[in-house]
């Protein structure tokens, strides 16, 4: 009987104690949330409206499926310019053209920066650095945007024009022999990262990527993929909730990013070993990587080398990609858009040129729409890599101070009903009656991507050619809303769900001749 009442005894203190430890910890993280809270309160922007937030999170719970068009509707009722708390960091949210053109136009150099994002900066970049468009800005930043600008201006466009007519011919020729001159429906989407990556590769380090079954393309496809997911804005709740690096699914995913740095690492650096070496040996191809290297005047250390590498690759890779295989698929469903593109393409090139001439700046102006609307509507990059302000300004009247973080919703911006007449249609002909008209897909501001021109050149080159060459069909159903038919709407960029076409020639044997086949 002593043992039973004893052992009661010990079980009754045993529970005493664990009550004891739940309330003192219930307490404690009481006590934790409320100075969180307070800590929260005081770094909002005075002036600017905010839905409806929950302690700890904010409004991370709102932002799960589709961040960019959640914010679009919010803007509805909060106005173009509002607020929003991420977990603990407030943000200023742009959803107007005309908000963003003063924001970060007008106050460009106040709105320079980027700010430091736990998963990307910490994690992923820690090794190679972050890419010229992920960095803060400081004088680094300031070298490097200047040897990336003076390698992407109009000029040095025109020297890749050689690149882009190689690249462009093995895409066509690849969609004629994997699909069997139309024969079999084929997913076009690792041919075109495959045309995009070599793309980046031959003009930035004078190499290629000569076919989509090619092991470094499939480390580089993955590897990039999965890294887009830890420059998401809204995925990475550890960004913004510092409670939660200790728990073990954030250390978890502190694994992923640390074990794809090193992926990352593994292929970048052979890249640039192998360029020294041709550098070394007068064997090298001219490119941006050799250019930099051999400018005495740029003094650029690795990592900054590093960073324009990082630069060519993701936005290369992963912008044009996406835009490509999003034009692909609408095509394919929008036949009456497809023919139409075809008839404008053989009013300036006639019967009997398939390919179109490499240099051609852009002389079918519908093609220079049915691209840019492309851009527009589908706007693969939907909210603009974060802005941090380095200056102090005013927007109607309210101050935003230094250390603030901007998004560009451009998704909305590129939808905004200011700007154009029925914004959730697909109309190319819109940027033939008003082709001055803004588009937010590469940014706007000191931050706009430096490589627009480039990629301009590139999309036009690439569709002038697909749809002069073949006539794209489907067997069934693709859906194409920029919405409903996105593969994950977490990632920072957008690509479409899986869809499979067939390519069917319009003149086989022209083709071929000019393929040299």
């Amino acid at each position: 009987m002593l043992s039973d009442d004893f052992s009661l005894s010990i079980q009754v203190l045993d529970c005493i104690t664990l009550f004891r430890i739940l309330v003192s910890t219930s307490l404690l993280f009481s006590i934790y949330v409320l100075i969180n809270e307070i800590i929260c309160y005081n770094q909002q922007v005075p002036g600017f409206a905010t839905p409806p937030i929950l302690p700890l999170i904010g409004n991370l719970h709102h932002l799960q499926t589709n961040a960019a068009e959640q914010y679009r509707k919010w803007a509805k009722e909060l106005g173009a310019v509002y607020q929003v708390r991420l977990g603990n960091l407030p943000v200023i949210v742009i959803n107007t053209a005309a908000a963003a053109k003063v924001i970060l136009a007008h106050n460009s150099q106040a709105t320079a920066s980027r700010p430091e994002l736990y998963t990307y900066h910490k994690l992923v970049s820690t090794t190679a650095g972050t890419t010229i468009g992920t960095s803060p800005y400081n004088d680094s930043l300031i070298r490097r945007r200047k040897g990336a600008a003076s390698a992407l201006n109009r000029p040095a466009v025109e020297t890749y024009i050689p690149h882009l007519d190689l690249e462009t011919k093995a895409f066509i020729r690849e969609l004629l022999d994997y699909g069997h001159a139309g024969k079999n429906r084929i997913n076009p989407v690792p041919l075109v990262q495959r045309l995009s990556l070599s793309m980046a590769f031959t003009i930035n380090w004078g190499t290629r990527i000569t076919n989509a079954t090619d092991e470094l393309f499939s480390e580089i496809s993955h590897v990039e993929n999965e890294i887009s997911r830890f420059r998401s804005t809204t995925d990475n709740f550890q960004d913004y909730i510092p409670l939660l690096r200790f728990l073990p699914l954030s250390i978890l995913k502190h694994r992923k990013a640390t074990e794809y740095r090193q992926r990352r690492d593994v292929y970048l650096t052979k890249l640039n070993n192998d360029l020294e070496q041709r550098i070394k040996e007068r064997t090298h191809s001219p490119c941006i990587q050799a250019n930099v290297m051999l400018d005495n005047e740029a003094k650029l250390n690795k990592v900054e080398l590093t960073s324009i590498s990082l630069t060519m690759l993701s936005a290369g890779f992963e912008t044009a990609s996406a835009v490509m295989s999003w034009g692909i698929c609408l095509l394919a469903m929008r036949g009456d858009i497809q023919e139409r593109a075809f008839y404008e393409i053989r009013k300036v090139y006639g019967e009997k040129e398939v390919l179109c001439d490499a240099y051609d700046d852009q002389k079918s102006k519908y093609i220079v729409g049915l691209v840019r609307e492309f851009l527009r509507y589908f706007t693969v990059l939907r909210l603009s890599l974060p802005r941090s302000t380095n200056k102090e300004f005013l927007y109607e009247g309210k101050k935003v101070p230094i250390g603030t973080t901007i998004f560009l919703n451009a998704w909305a911006c590129n939808m905004d009903p200011t700007l154009w007449s029925n914004p959730d249609e697909f109309q190319p002909e819109r940027w033939l009656e008003h082709p001055n008209n803004p588009l937010f897909t590469f940014g706007i501001g000191y931050r706009m991507c430096a490589g627009s021109l480039l990629a301009y050149r590139e999309l036009y080159l690439a569709f002038l050619r697909l749809i002069s060459a073949f006539e794209i069909r489907t067997d069934g159903y693709i859906e194409t809303d920029p919405s409903r038919g996105v593969a994950d709407l977490t990632t920072l960029v957008s690509m479409p769900k899986e869809y499979e076409v067939r390519f069917i020639p319009r003149d086989e044997r022209l083709l071929r001749e000019e393929l040299g086949r």
